[in-house]
C-alpha cells in the first residue's frame, strides 16, 4: 500500500473548500438538480511515441489488425459517450458534439 507523507495531507479545512468532499475528505456527489442547462466545451489530448516502422505501418495501413487510426477515433467517441461511467463523481451530460482527430507526424 502506498505511504502518503503527511507533507501531502490536506487539513479539514481545505477539504471543506472542494466541491466533491464533505467535511473530513470523504467523496460525494454534488446535487445539480437545479442547476441550468449550459453550453460547454471540452477538449483533450494525446501524444503516442512509436518507432519509425510502427508510425510507417500506420500510415501505410499496412498492420494486421487494421486501421489504427479509425479505431483510435472510434475508441475516442466511445469514450466520451461513457465519461460518467468511467469517472467517478461525473455526472451524466447530453452531448451534442464529439470530435476526435488521429494522426501520423513525422
Amino acid at each position: 500500500m502506498p505511504h502518503l507523507h503527511t507533507s501531502n495531507r490536506m487539513s479539514v479545512r481545505q477539504y471543506s473548500q472542494l466541491t466533491h468532499t464533505e467535511q473530513g475528505g470523504n467523496a460525494k456527489m454534488v446535487d445539480v438538480g437545479d442547476k441550468m442547462e449550459t453550453s460547454r466545451t471540452a477538449k483533450a489530448a494525446a501524444t503516442v511515441h512509436v518507432g519509425f516502422e510502427i508510425s510507417r505501418l500506420i500510415s501505410d495501413n499496412g498492420l494486421k489488425k487494421g486501421d489504427v487510426l479509425s479505431v483510435a477515433r472510434l475508441a475516442g467517441i466511445m469514450a466520451a459517450k461513457k465519461t460518467s461511467e468511467i469517472i467517478p463523481l461525473c455526472h451524466n451530460i447530453g452531448l451534442t458534439n464529439v470530435s476526435v482527430e488521429a494522426t501520423v507526424q513525422g
